[in-house]
């Protein structure tokens, strides 16, 4: 044999051993990335720093967590920017998984959203329902001396997340048009996220509607001093959800080369175990005298009542938490589910 030839051979072997050795260190050694796109109030609450790190404490992954309203959160999925989301929008969630988007759409925690205010509670909603309180503000607001919109007694996000979308519904269920009072003087829209909300509120001693994790922290953090003046009202039920990402929508090839289905299936059964769960339910709880947010996962299986009703009744879509036809194996996460929310 030829030297020339025996030189090709050992170069042809190194390069085979290279080759090999970058895809074991890539799958055995090297971090993989899951990118999570998640409504700000599973963030902001610190909820999400705690489950990153007992998560990457136990598996090779390196978790990439981007906060936005839960209509921005599922825009990032759509665009290929995500792996997996968090959010708590029905509606939106719904369509994410009709058009295509989604699979294996699982419930894994529950709160309530408040409307909070000035202690003094100028407009009066203290001890009323949703209904009543909604309407008090708008009685309170439109005697208002004031009609110039110098005073805000009202502040919403108006950003399109699910806390936004929440707004919207309460408004509608107290009989009125959205958009009429979106226009009112007294009602003003950040167009951010929670934190910023609580704080322009708080600023401008108004009402507002929150989610109770992140109302908890801001308030025991003395970064606001608005009172939760309605809160646990039935109708006021907020329910957070993961859905896995399509493996088949294109990735935006500028943050990964495919969709990372399969860390997404592993993390949302991170999520749902009862480990990770107990850890939401006890989240906070030393530090602000209240959980932040209850499991679902267990509340739904064993059937509790009233909660697994009102989450049904919620947060279920056609009585299933994903219908059938958006599920993509992973069938021993929806045991027990029927169909019969």
């Amino acid at each position: 044999m030829q030297l020339w030839e025996k030189l090709i051979i050992v170069a042809i072997l190194a390069t085979i051993v290279v080759v090999a050795g970058t895809i074991v260190y890539l799958n055995y050694f090297a971090k993989r990335r899951l990118f999570i796109s998640t409504t700000t109030s599973l963030y902001d609450t610190g909820l999400l720093d705690m489950i990153e790190k007992d998560y990457e404490s136990t598996h090779n992954v390196d978790l990439q967590i981007v906060a936005a309203g839960t209509g921005i959160a599922i825009q990032h999925a759509k665009n290929g920017d995500a792996d997996v989301i968090l959010v708590h929008s029905l509606s939106m969630e719904k369509t994410f998984l009709e058009e295509g988007y989604g699979v294996n759409r699982k419930i894994i925690a529950y709160n309530f959203f408040t409307i909070i205010g000035p202690e003094n509670d100028p407009a009066g909603i203290l001890g009323k329902n949703a209904t009543e309180a909604l309407k008090s503000i708008v009685a309170y607001g439109d005697r208002l001396p004031d009609q110039s919109g110098a005073t805000k007694i009202w502040i919403s996000r108006g950003d399109n997340s699910g806390t936004h979308s929440k707004e919207q519904s309460l408004w509608k269920e107290a009989g009125y048009n959205y958009t009429l009072i979106s226009q009112k003087p007294w009602y003003a829209s950040t167009g951010s996220g929670m934190g910023d909300t609580l704080n322009v509120a708080d600023q401008k001693s108004a009402y507002t509607l929150s989610d109770m994790g992140t109302y908890l922290k801001f308030y025991k953090d003395r970064i606001i001093s608005l009172k939760a003046l309605i809160s646990e009202d039935t109708s006021l039920l907020n329910v957070y959800s993961a859905i896995a990402v399509k493996p088949d929508v294109p990735a935006n090839k500028s943050i990964h080369e495919q969709i990372n289905f399969k860390d997404a299936m592993d993390f949302i059964q991170y999520l749902v175990s009862p480990e990770t769960q107990q850890l939401i339910t006890n989240y906070g709880k030393d530090v602000y005298g209240q959980r932040l947010f209850f499991g679902a996962v267990e509340t739904l299986k064993n059937n509790e009542q009233p909660e697994a009703n009102w989450i049904k009744a919620y947060a279920f879509i056609n009585g299933y938490e994903c219908p059938p036809q958006y599920r993509s194996n992973y069938d021993e996460l929806y045991t027990g589910d029927t169909g019969n929310g």
